[in-house]
């Protein structure tokens, strides 16, 4: 057996001895449906460390003929399936990792060549009756052995876009972009190709290589359809079983790394999920295995709207964008939509599908975000307000009202421009800005249902010996007028079983002189 034709099952058989594994197995299930239709070409794209290439390797083990896998998958969900012993090691597997075969070539511009060749010569020694050529393609090769005997063949390929994130040289690529289209887009090779498994950060390139493989099924971080949904990441329901057996804060493990929603699955980085859980501690590995430059790059672009938008998500909230625009390269960047589309792929940022909005998804990313605005000139203020917000926290406790009136005339200044001044969503940004660090401390909940209304802003603590606070915003009112309507219509009522300490914070802004008065009571009950 080889390495890139049909390969041994040594790569799963490692990640199953892992102390903790995620069954997801009956992804292999969802695909056995492909085998053999018409459309039988698949494209799965997700960030960096949700498990790309841990699915290769298992989607490799179940088909290669290289290895009998029935036990090493016999513990698992997919043995149960109708589908397990039809397809289980029963067709010629090419595996190809293009990441790696790019990084460890020595000779870049000979890389299609070497790679055919190293496919070549395993071909030659798995099938000794048959005569390859120097100058046959791997397509050639495929067909060849499909006219001999019949067997069909499932390829994988990981990493398939890193040549287009790299930005290699035109020459390269037009190699690269032949030997997709001998192996995809061949009516006469697709009678030997049973499933073809691409996966990458990126989805097809839309401008270059759309027309090599516009007959793939997409299933991206944007919408992983129904059928891949629950296999992009950990879901909800897997994360708390993890947290329950390893006895780990849910709630806290949500919060630093939840926030991927698709198709009615709340979707988890796993690989962080993992670390926290083996580290017995909750903190960012994100920045272990990816850099915050990419989010400084791109937004230093600074398309029109895009410093707005940031400052938004950043103080908690989503905004609109238009996905469909995006050609799905690194190079073509038009408008502040393409490059947050580009920052979902990544990872960076979340998607809501029927609201047509992002996020930044998690605490774990938030931190990506508040490092990239460290380092990124044109956001030194904003940088300078998230720095002040522990300060603001400790004086809002203190009920040093005039503290927080000041930091909320600098976060409002600067979260808006002067037509939105006086919007209210814009007076809630602010807040959300200014009290960016009672995150650490604080579910911030806005417009929360109690009482006999809405309160604008509640912020109920999950760390000991704070005190929980209730916001109420005004404009060209008075902050006495904030402070009385909580207790008018109760907005305390549903922190009741809260027991310790409440605070009242009445805001208000004034339109005119463009400045802010705070008044804070302590609620006694």
């Amino acid at each position: 057996m080889g390495i890139y034709l049909n390969p041994k099952n040594s790569n799963f058989t490692d990640t199953l001895k892992r102390p903790i594994y995620v069954d997801k197995t009956m992804m292999i299930a969802e695909l056995n449906r492909f085998i053999d239709i018409d459309n039988k070409y698949i494209c799965v794209s997700r960030p960096r460390r949700f498990g790309k290439t841990i699915a290769g390797n298992m989607i490799s083990a179940y088909y290669s003929k290289g290895c009998d896998s029935k036990e090493l998958f016999s513990r698992f969900k997919i043995s149960k399936d109708d589908s397990f012993e039809k397809y289980l090691n029963k067709f010629n597997v090419i595996k190809l990792d293009v990441n790696s075969e790019y990084r460890n070539a020595l000779d870049k511009n000979n890389l299609i060549i070497k790679i055919t060749r190293n496919i070549q010569e395993e071909m030659r020694k798995q099938f000794e009756s048959i005569t390859f050529y120097d100058d046959d393609s791997i397509a050639d090769c495929i067909l060849k052995v499909y006219q001999a005997t019949g067997e069909q063949f499932v390829i994988i390929m990981d990493e398939y876009d890193v040549l287009v994130r790299e930005n290699v040289r035109q020459e390269l690529f037009t190699q690269y972009l032949d030997l997709l289209n001998g192996l995809f887009k061949s009516d006469t090779v697709r009678q030997g190709i049973a499933l073809a498994y691409l996966t990458g950060i990126l989805p097809i390139i839309r401008d270059k290589v759309q027309s090599k493989l516009n007959n793939f099924r997409e299933y991206t971080i944007l919408d992983a359809g129904k059928q891949l949904a629950e296999y992009i990441g950990f879901t909800s329901d897997e994360v708390e079983e993890l947290c329950n057996k390893y006895k780990i804060d849910f709630s806290e493990c949500k919060r630093w790394y939840d926030g991927y929603s698709q198709h009615g699955f709340e979707i988890y980085n796993p690989e962080s999920v993992v670390m926290s859980i083996e580290n017995e501690s909750f903190e960012s590995y994100w920045s272990k295995t990816s850099t915050y430059a990419v989010i400084s790059e791109r937004i230093q672009q600074n398309f029109e709207g895009t410093k707005d938008d940031v400052i938004k998500m950043l103080s908690g909230e989503s905004i609109d964008v238009n996905v469909t625009m995006f050609m799905n390269t690194m190079t073509d960047f038009h408008s502040k939509d393409d490059v947050f589309t580009y920052l979902i792929h990544l990872g960076y940022l979340s998607y809501d599908r029927t609201e047509k909005t992002c996020r930044i998804p998690n605490k774990e990313v938030q931190q990506e975000w508040m490092s990239a605005i460290s380092v990124t000139d044109d956001y030194a203020v904003t940088n300078k307000i998230v720095q002040s917000s522990k300060a603001l926290l400790s004086e809002t406790i203190r009920m040093n009202a005039d503290a927080v009136a000041k930091a909320l005339d600098v976060s409002h200044i600067h979260v808006t421009s002067n037509r939105s001044y006086n919007n209210e969503d814009a007076l809630q940004s602010s807040i959300y800005l200014a009290y960016i660090y009672a995150l650490n401390k604080y579910t911030i909940i806005k417009e929360m249902t109690t009482g006999k209304g809405f309160a604008d802003v509640v912020f109920v603590p999950f760390v000991p010996n704070m005190p929980a606070m209730i916001i109420e915003l005004k404009r060209n009112g008075s902050s006495e007028s904030a402070i009385n309507q909580i207790k008018e219509k109760q907005y305390f009522s549903s922190l009741s079983h809260y027991s310790g300490d409440l605070l009242f914070v009445g805001v208000n802004y004034d339109e005119n002189s463009k400045t802010h008065e705070c008044k804070i009571e302590r609620f006694v009950k």
